[in-house]
């Protein structure tokens, strides 16, 4: 059944590719409805990503002030990670019972509340109470953030089912506006007003989100799937499409917890410059993302090169990084900041195709098409990709902290380049169809 599903899936894919040549008729145009949830994905992206960037510039220093160790600021950071991982799993599984719009509205509202909040910790007690009630904000935090991404990825994939690609990849635009204005808006505004305004500011934007999203998302009806992450996990492809994410959100969470002490350390930088040097990491992956969104769904093909590719990039650009002791060079700011654009550039190379990728698998395994089977997708996204940023933060924090933050990032780069050599390890050893088993498989289409 595997074979016959690869040869029925080259089929589809062969056609498609020759419908493109064949046909010139224009895509039909988006309906009002399409539009205006892009708009509200696009909200959604924007408004929460720069929520959760702003800690990056100054936090760490605040909590260092405040008692905290290096280590317990990794394990703040790794607390969202953990509770972002067993709501993405949960919510993801029960998406149809609690509804795709509710459970976005209810995440961003959830959302909102917490950003407010965790602006009011600086006058709350250094120490044990500080530490504290950082964790339980921002876990409770991660559990709205996981439903509002999880509805969304399965909204989108449901709404946009032929070029699910190229919306992801035009919405991470705002995801990287988001992490591109973050820091040095976060950083500009500590500075400026103190610790509490930045949140305060951004925790009203996403409660002028909530009325909005009520008005603009449809409602979608759909029939619960007695499928299971499990058997998600079966297929040994979406495993390592899986460690591949893992991979890319490992670093990004060992950079928000180590790059700024890094560099105020090491070059002397204000938090407001160090919110600027991340942009060198932000603006290259918004620009790449929508490219690399049209690509992949025009050429579903490329996926696995492209994120076999993208995952040796990311592997160089964090052994120039720190840079990696054996290699012998002086740690430059100029190089910090290409180093971070060609992790940035990677990034959108790696992570766009992953999620249309582990759709197609899970269809290929005999996942109904549906709702269902999109949020245990979404869910599954959200979860790996949490794990990976509650391993990097505190992981990398102890690396940092006991060695150094040059072996930090080599390791970092170890476990991407070993997701791309398993990758391409796996697809040259899948077996291909012969052309008899792809007769027999269009004969059966055809029937």
């Amino acid at each position: 059944m595997a074979e016959f599903s690869e040869a029925e899936n080259q089929i589809k894919t062969n056609s498609s590719t020759m419908d493109v040549h064949t046909e010139a008729a224009p895509r039909p145009r988006m309906t009002r409805q399409q539009i205006l949830t892009l708009i509200s994905m696009a909200s959604v992206n924007f408004s929460s990503m720069i929520c959760y960037s702003i800690l990056g510039p100054f936090f760490p220093t605040e909590a260092v002030k405040k008692g905290a160790s290096q280590t317990v600021v990794g394990l703040i950071f790794g607390s969202y990670a953990v509770c972002n991982l067993i709501g993405s799993l949960i919510l993801g599984r029960y998406i149809v019972q609690i509804g795709a719009k509710f459970m976005l509205i209810a995440g961003l509202f959830v959302s909102a509340g917490c950003t407010i909040l965790f602006g009011l910790l600086d006058r709350v007690p250094a120490g044990p109470v500080f530490i504290s009630l950082c964790f339980i904000v921002r876990s409770i935090d991660a559990v709205g953030f996981a439903g509002a991404m999880t509805s969304t990825f399965a909204m989108t994939a449901k709404i946009f089912p032929d070029n699910v690609a190229t919306v992801l990849g035009s919405l991470e635009i705002f995801t990287g506006l988001g992490l591109i204005l973050g820091p040095p808006v976060g950083g500009w505004f500590y500075q400026s007003f103190g610790y509490e305004v930045p949140f305060l500011l951004l925790g009203c934007l996403l409660c002028v989100m909530v009325p909005f999203n009520i008005y603009v998302l449809p409602t979608i009806e759909a029939d619960p799937s007695k499928e299971s992450f499990f058997k998600l996990l079966t297929h040994g492809k979406i495993v390592l499409v899986c460690y591949v994410i893992f991979t890319l959100s490992a670093g990004l969470g060992f950079l928000d917890a180590t790059l700024s002490l890094y560099a105020i350390k090491t070059f002397n930088l204000s938090n407001g410059y160090v919110g600027l040097i991340m942009l060198g990491l932000s603006l290259p992956y918004c620009l790449a993302s929508p490219l690399m969104g049209y690509f992949t769904d025009k050429y579903p093909g490329s996926r696995t090169v492209l994120m076999v590719t993208g995952a040796l990039i990311t592997a160089v650009g964090f052994c120039l990084l720190g840079p990696t002791p054996f290699l012998h060079i002086q740690s430059q700011l100029w190089l910090v900041i290409v180093t971070l654009g060609l992790i940035g550039f990677s990034l959108g190379m790696t992570a766009i195709p992953t999620f249309p990728e582990i759709i197609t698998c899970a269809y290929a395994t005999g996942f109904p098409e549906g709702l269902s089977t999109l949020g245990l997708v979404s869910g599954l996204f959200g979860a790996v990709w949490s794990t990976g940023m509650f391993y990097g933060p505190i992981v990398g924090g102890l690396i940092t902290q006991h060695l150094s933050f040059e072996w930090a990032a080599t390791i970092q780069a170890g476990l991407a380049f070993l997701g791309a050599f398993m990758l391409a390890v796996f697809s040259l050893c899948q077996r291909r169809p012969s052309v008899t088993e792809i007769n027999e498989a269009s004969r059966l289409l055809d029937e």
